[in-house]
């Protein structure tokens, strides 16, 4: 048996024909829903990239414990179970956050592993002079600190669509699938950055999308409210709508190399996202700072399963890919998950819409805890901004440095969880959340009758009964004790 899980980052469930969309350029993503399971009721966990990403290695929560950082000395990672089997796993991606101090540790876990650059503010190619970009910029390319500086050095060396990032991430996954066609017990992950900000493609994706534009540059949403001209919010949803076009033409690639190989037969094909991205609505852009809404938490999800063959359908049931998938894989392989993984294995829910959750948790290390039932999404906010909030690491590192040593200075030593093997951890003032989740407050949406969220609801049932979730969720992935009291959740709450 052979599986190629292909990754992308912040896509956006709306903006594709199999859920809905008429307007996008995305005939593939159309395709692989007809040779595929699609998922409607999938959610995020942890947020964002790297506290994603470990959910998925591990399956398990990131978020209730600690921000963004490395795997832990701990942690069980899938791939790594599967190399103990004999199962051999690659990983060929663009997304350089995997190459920071944040997330050190996760590339090394696959047997071998390719990593393309030049994305975002990826500390790539060095320029001491001046850097060309356009005289009129909005948005957060025009702010010219470091970062955006160094994105517009990056983009002076991806002048055509064979440099992008995403093109050589997938030829090379077309590469080695062609090479290891014939043979058996391998998974490739095949992940790329894209259509994560900035929107940065070349002119015939834009093409598809014409408008009359006149206005300055803008592909580079700033974190935060909309402030722009609806014009400008307009030209840069067709700037993502150019970046998801070119995703959806390299993953025709890949269905093209399933056909000409007949590998439908015997591998399976996983495609999935992160977290989806605000693109203007509620008069919002990007995610971390805001509440959760659907158009960053519920998203696109496509399963083949060679297993039972179910293609062209639509699943109900409530999952969460990051969590799920490192069971999927290792039971697809023939292997046990380990006691610490909380995903569920969802090779009966491909088959035949098997429940395997009644409630899913996710959210962001600081921000609000939420909790769906797939009808009711549920966002409990912190009870004021100072309540208690820690990192449990042994692995203290931000997204791209190290911790400071002053970090230090108040910190102690935990016992241990029931995940972390008997190791104690380091247990450190968090100094701060991207979120200010009280600010917005507990805020309760049924997204079946309400899917844009313009209704909060006041039911005092229904909220006691997604109390009920998450309080349930919160002990099964052993939740700090001090984070019941920062939510107003004292342990053994009967609310």
């Amino acid at each position: 048996m052979k599986a190629v899980v292909v990754m992308y980052d912040s896509l956006n469930r709306r903006h594709l024909p199999p859920y809905g969309c008429d307007w996008t350029h995305a005939p593939n993503f159309a395709r692989l829903a007809e040779r595929a399971v699609t998922f409607d009721n999938s959610y995020v966990c942890s947020m964002p990239c790297m506290p994603a990403r470990r959910d998925y290695l591990t399956g398990r929560p990131n978020f209730l414990h600690r921000s963004w950082g490395p795997l832990e000395p701990f942690d069980d990672s899938f791939p790594a179970l599967l190399r103990r089997a004999g199962v051999s796993s690659h990983m060929i991606t663009d997304h350089y956050h995997y190459f920071e101090a944040g997330g050190a540790t996760y590339h090394t876990e696959f047997d071998t592993w390719q990593f393309f650059r030049g994305h975002e503010g990826d500390p790539w190619m060095g320029q001491v002079g001046p850097v060309e970009r356009p005289t009129e910029v909005v948005g957060r390319a025009g702010a010219m600190g470091a970062f955006e500086r160094q994105d517009w050095v990056n983009r002076g060396f991806l002048g055509s669509e064979e440099l992008q990032p995403q093109s050589l991430t997938f030829a090379a996954g077309l590469d080695f699938i062609e090479r290891n066609s014939d043979q058996d017990q391998w998974l490739l992950h095949l992940e790329t950055f894209d259509p994560h900000e900035p929107f940065y493609s070349q002119q015939h994706y834009k093409d598809l999308y014409p408008h009359d534009y006149q206005g300055a540059h803008f592909d580079w949403p700033s974190y935060g409210f909309v402030k722009e001209t609806p014009e400008e919010v307009e030209h840069c949803r067709l700037e993502y709508a150019a970046v998801l076009s070119m995703c959806d033409a390299k993953l025709g690639l890949v269905l093209d190399t399933f056909d000409r190989l007949n590998l439908w037969d015997d591998t399976m094909l996983i495609v999935w996202t992160d977290h989806g991205f605000m693109l203007g609505e509620h008069g919002m852009w990007a995610k971390c700072w805001q509440p959760f809404y659907q158009e960053i938490a519920h998203t696109p999800f496509f399963v083949w399963d060679p297993r039972c063959r179910a293609a062209g359908e639509h699943r109900q049931a409530l999952v969460q890919p990051s969590l799920d998938l490192a069971p999927t894989l290792l039971e697809f392989f023939g292997l046990a998950p380990t006691e610490r993984m909380l995903g569920h294995d969802l090779a009966q829910t491909v088959a035949d819409d098997s429940a395997v959750r009644e409630a899913g948790i996710f959210g962001l290390h600081g921000g609000h805890v939420n909790v769906t039932d797939g009808q009711h999404v549920y966002m409990r906010a912190p009870v004021e901004a100072d309540a208690p909030l820690y990192n449990y690491t042994l692995m203290p590192c931000d997204m791209r440095t190290r911790w400071a040593p002053e970090r230090f200075a108040q910190a102690t030593l935990a016992e241990p969880f029931s995940f972390t093997r008997d190791c104690p951890t380091l247990r450190t003032p968090a100094g701060g959340a991207w979120s200010k989740a009280w600010e917005w407050g507990t805020l309760l949406y049924d997204v079946v009758m309400d899917p844009g969220q313009q209704a909060p609801l006041s039911d005092d049932v229904v909220e006691a009964v997604m109390v009920a979730h998450l309080r349930r969720e919160m002990a099964a992935c052993d939740a700090p004790t001090e984070s019941y009291a920062r939510f107003g959740l004292a342990p053994g709450d009967s609310e």
